[in-house]
């Protein structure tokens, strides 16, 4: 298996850290993409964050499900 692009890893950190500052569980995130219109499962969520592969797009979902409005790289 190919080795974490670096990038990939910065993307999936954001996002747990984000999700970790704001006290949601994937389990969570699951409900609130839900009641935005995104539907996802709580394994996919957790795969995509270990293999560090999914959108922009998904990322910003997660982002604005969560209430995150500023984000600091």
């Amino acid at each position: 298996m190919p080795e974490k692009d670096h990038y990939e890893a910065k993307a999936a950190n954001l996002l747990k850290a984000e999700l970790k500052r704001a006290g949601v569980t994937y389990k969570e995130l699951v409900e609130k993409l839900d009641a935005i219109g995104v539907h996802e499962k709580e394994v996919n969520i957790r795969n995509k964050l270990a293999r560090g592969k999914f959108s922009a797009s998904f990322l910003i979902y997660c982002l604005e499900a969560i209430g995150v409005s500023d984000l600091r790289l």
